[in-house]
């Protein structure tokens, strides 16, 4: 009785939650409208300028490319610094030795500039896709393995008696028992590791490629088109909310199912 009470009352809340991120969003497009039209200023161009900037260079320009590329790029980062993150992290959580050993490195990975790193590869590596790939996940590798260890120290130990009891198998074990109690820190590493290496591709595509969104970002700064930027700016948006929708929202939605 109490479930066929509380599901209908959370359901019939979906669509105000849903009816109040619009109006928000839509407040401040109209805002920011009339900001641009009270300013009156080339160097804040207004919502229709900037629309007028994202239909040109979808169509006659090369925003289309240049995102698909810098997607790409952010897609194979984002997997090899989760992949290699979280296993450095699980470890460093299971395992005391482990941790004793590689504490100190990756204190000195957190802290070392991204800027730096990126330099460093280029000029190591080359001006080539592998520098600018290998820069991005080192850059992110020590934030996920962070969060992972923490995740991998809250781990209930009586569960992994309890598959020990029962001679549960280690693929079983892992599946249904450990990695379950892991998803919220995956979760919140994905997402935080998602924010930091779109910011990390852009600077590495200014400082040594010549395609992609941070390369057209460095050219239209030449030439101060701030419309273009802008329009730029919003296929960014509009990428990051799809991946959020498509990715984020249902691994959050069985993590909640989880708990």
């Amino acid at each position: 009785m109490a479930k066929s009470t509380v599901t209908p009352s959370i359901n019939n809340h979906l669509p105000y939650s849903t009816l109040i991120k619009i109006s928000v969003f839509l407040s401040l497009l109209f805002g920011w409208q009339l900001f641009a039209m009270w300013l009156a200023s080339p160097d804040f161009p207004s919502l229709i300028n900037t629309l007028e900037a994202f239909f040109y260079h979808t169509t006659q320009g090369d925003l289309i490319n240049n995102l698909l590329i810098t997607v790409s790029r952010v897609g194979i980062s984002f997997i090899l610094a989760m992949l290699l993150g979280s296993i450095i992290g699980i470890l460093m959580g299971a395992r005391g030795w482990f941790n004793l050993i590689t504490d100190s490195v990756l204190i000195i990975l957190l802290n070392i500039p991204a800027l730096v790193v990126i330099i460093l590869s280029y000029i190591w590596i080359g001006l080539v896709e592998t520098a600018a790939i290998t820069a991005v996940v080192i850059n992110k590798i020590p934030t996920v393995a962070v969060m992972l260890r923490e995740g991998a120290r809250t781990t209930d130990p009586k569960l992994t008696e309890l598959a020990q009891v029962y001679q549960i198998s280690w693929v079983r074990y892992l599946r249904y028992i450990y990695l379950p109690q892991l998803y919220p820190f995956f979760l919140a590493a994905a997402r935080n590791g998602l924010s930091l290496i779109w910011k990390i591709v852009l600077v590495v595509e200014l400082l040594g490629r010549s395609d992609g969104v941070g390369f057209a970002l460095h050219s239209m700064f030449q030439f101060f088109d701030i419309a273009g930027i802008l329009a730029y700016t919003m296929a960014f948006i509009g990428v990051v909310f799809f991946i959020e929708l498509l990715c984020f929202k249902p691994f959050d939605k069985r993590v909640q199912r989880g708990r």
